[in-house]
């Protein structure tokens, strides 16, 4: 069962693959720290093989730049699992990418080349205050111990068979901050020998108050005419076999064209149907409150941006 806040606060979900693949539910002790060995975002194969978080550095303005890709509680897909053993990504664990570069040969061809990059053993201080602000907020909201393993290798020596590589009893009973390179059935050795002491300097110095999720109180009344709104509308829905984001699916009476143009005979019975259900009215209070819990999740802004963005660029392609 996931508990506590599932966006991490700023972060952006114009990259979300949860609906692509579901992944299992957790309740997080463990936050894992990879680094992407590239300069921009990766798109992951489609999301095949994300984390749950990407931090990307913005190095003009000196902060990072977060991208969730996967709900806090929820396994994501940047470990390799083998069949047999100790679980990985299902493991109760979140993980984080880091652009960037771990390896010593890959900063000096960069830097060579002129490519901008932060280099992690080596990473500027606010880099590390906004890793660490995402480990505070971790500990605070999921109990993520702010703890780890002493040694942190410096790629390549990292890379394989390691002594910092956990055994499966190890990994099982592991709860805090750790590496890529401390996972077992893994042989990668990200993000190498990032200042990890001073990062949990940082982090332990970060003071995050558990968040209390911004309910909107429904009266009864309002409850029940929701709820009665929500089975008349899943009803008509099968009943027309409305499919909006579809192209004359099978069995789709009512394609993307009709649905956005509203010419459709089907669609226009639909909304009649609807709008006789009549509106929820909200009180001064309750708008608030919505609008709080917007305004606080801006993930939950980028997401009704994205859809808003979506739905007009269909329409003016129509």
């Amino acid at each position: 069962m996931a508990t506590g806040p599932q966006k991490y606060p700023g972060a952006s979900t114009a990259y979300f693959y949860q609906n692509r693949f579901g992944g299992d539910v957790m309740e997080v002790n463990v936050v894992v720290l990879h680094t992407t060995e590239g300069t921009n975002l990766p798109d992951y194969g489609g999301g095949a093989s994300a984390p749950n978080l990407t931090a990307v550095p913005d190095l003009a303005a000196k902060r990072l730049k977060w991208y969730q890709h996967f709900d806090i509680d929820r396994s994501s897909r940047a470990l390799v699992n083998l069949a047999g053993g100790v679980q990985t990504n299902t493991l109760n664990v979140v993980q984080v990418e880091l652009t960037g570069t771990c390896d010593p040969d890959t900063h000096a061809k960069w830097t060579k080349s002129g490519y901008a990059h932060i280099y992690w053993p080596e990473a500027p201080g606010w880099a590390l205050r906004d890793l660490a602000d995402f480990l505070a907020w971790a500990h605070a909201q999921h109990g993520v111990p702010l703890t780890g393993p002493s040694a942190w290798l410096a790629y390549p020596a990292s890379y394989g068979a390691t002594t910092t590589r956990m055994s499966g009893a190890q990994w099982n009973a592991f709860k805090g901050i750790c590496g890529h390179q401390h996972v077992p059935e893994n042989t990668h050795g990200d993000p190498g020998a990032i200042d990890f002491d001073q990062l949990i300097a940082l982090a332990k110095g970060i003071s995050y108050s558990p968040e209390e999720d911004p309910d909107v109180a429904f009266t009864d009344a309002q409850a029940k005419q929701l709820a009665a709104i929500a089975t008349s509308v899943d009803k008509l829905v099968s009943t027309q076999k409305v499919a909006p984001w579809q192209y004359k699916g099978t069995g789709v009476t009512l394609d993307a064209y009709g649905f956005l143009r509203g010419t459709n005979a089907d669609l226009k019975s639909l909304a009649s149907k609807v709008e006789g259900l009549g509106k929820v009215e909200l009180s001064d209070a309750q708008l608030a409150a919505l609008a709080t819990k917007v305004a606080a999740s801006p993930g939950l802004a980028d997401a009704i941006a994205a859809k808003v963005a979506e739905i007009l660029a269909d329409r003016l392609a129509a």
